[in-house]
């Protein structure tokens, strides 16, 4: 459906003296499925409270499709959002569930019966229509709490952590049906988490948050691939950083001193920056040889730990400037010839190691943000209760704007 596109500018949210939204500006184009991930406490949930008009920002705009949303209630903005919690009625059926909000903005009884039934078919929850949430799994629950949210053609889909109370086998499986229907309804999505792998398994662009700030916004594979900080590359994904020196230009890289004696050379990043510097190589990347090999880019390590993965095997290496470095080899049903105690070389691909530049200026803060965590814990974005939450989506579940069904990560 048209419409969707979402305008952040410079919005600002504060809890006492905790800064929890600082100034960040986001632009969504409509139909896109973005995603907001962050640490706990980084703002990402405080950000989709703004949008979904559940929080009042202290300063900035948020605009959807031209207007500007400042005085717009919750009932009146053209979005829905479906939290962790999925609030649907327990003693309503998946079919009355679905077509609560309809009812009350009273649709036709045949245009409900039409909506309803073609959102369920969508979710692949049409032979389950007369059942009651008890009699439903986890993630059929789910699919009707997007059904529920979807049947009434919201511009925009606000999604907080919504596979969050699933296991990881049925997380992922939902992850890629979820990418599925926002490319069959075509309406917006912004997607918070801090689960790494479900944004880049479903988002057309990325947008990293850290202690209130935006740090970067970019496609899947850039943002990976290309980090632009160093908390953005040890938040997504699992990464080798290595402490430097850059001394000069090499070419069209940079020549790069570890500890006193080693010499390797930097294709990738901010190549311009001199003197102590963080370098980023993912474990995917790095090429363990045998001692004896020579070449460019190579430092001789110790294995500490082999761990099989399954689908691969994690190589720990402790170099000898004293610097650990995992490696990832795929599995390809050989054994591997390096054991605990093995001495390696390890190749660092130059067009692969990258320099970083430095994160967005942290602030003094007591939210709890973390700066570096790979796999940060905990489900709270560190400025709602989740009594408030739930009182907040119950309250406007069904109303003129229907923002649905929630509990605040």
């Amino acid at each position: 459906m048209a419409g969707g596109q979402v305008e952040i500018v410079s919005l600002t949210k504060r809890f006492g003296d905790v800064v929890a939204v600082d100034g960040i500006d986001l632009h969504i184009p409509s139909g896109e499925f973005f995603s907001i991930v962050g640490p706990s406490g980084c703002g990402k949930t405080t950000t989709l409270r703004m949008v979904a008009g559940f929080e009042e920002p202290n300063s900035g705009r948020i605009v959807l499709d031209g207007v500007d949303m400042q005085h717009t209630p919750p009932y009146r903005r053209n979005v829905n959002t479906v939290f962790q919690a999925y609030m649907i009625f327990p003693h309503l059926t998946v079919f009355d569930n679905v077509a609560f909000g309809l009812r009350r903005r009273h649709v036709a009884k045949g245009e409900i019966r039409q909506r309803v039934g073609e959102i369920l078919e969508m979710v692949q929850l049409g032979h389950l229509a007369a059942r009651k949430p008890s009699q439903l799994s986890g993630g059929q629950q789910q699919r009707v709490a997007l059904a529920r949210a979807l049947v009434l053609n919201p511009a925009v889909l606000l999604l907080d952590e919504p596979l969050g109370a699933l296991d990881a086998k049925l997380r992922k499986q939902l992850q890629l049906e979820l990418k599925s229907l926002q490319q069959q309804v075509g309406i917006t999505f912004i997607y918070v988490t801090h689960d790494q792998e479900e944004a880049l398994t479903m988002s057309d662009r990325i947008a990293v948050m850290s202690d209130g700030h935006v740090e970067q916004v970019a496609p899947p594979r850039e943002i990976y691939d290309e980090p632009a900080t160093r908390f953005v590359a040890d938040f997504l994904g699992v990464s080798n950083l290595l402490h430097a020196v850059a001394e000069g230009p090499d070419g069209a890289g940079v020549r790069l001193r570890l500890g006193e004696e080693f010499r390797l050379l930097a294709r990738a990043g901010d190549v311009a920056l001199r003197g102590a510097v963080t370098c980023l190589l993912r474990p995917e990347r790095v090429e363990l040889d045998a001692y004896e090999q020579e070449g460019p880019n190579r430092l001789p390590g110790i294995v500490e730990r082999v761990v099989f993965l399954g689908h691969s095997v994690q190589v720990l290496v402790r170099l000898a400037v004293g610097e650990p470095v995992a490696a990832l080899i795929p599995n390809t049903g050989e054994a591997i010839p390096y054991g605990q105690g093995s001495a390696v070389q390890v190749h660092l691909p130059a067009d692969a190691l990258r320099v970083l530049g430095p994160s967005a200026q942290p602030r003094a803060t007591d939210s709890g943000a973390g700066t570096g965590a790979a796999s940060p814990g905990g489900a709270a974005d560190g400025a709602q209760p989740e009594a408030k939450s739930r009182a907040t989506a119950a309250a406007s579940t069904g109303a003129a704007g229907d923002t649905t069904i929630g509990e605040e990560k």
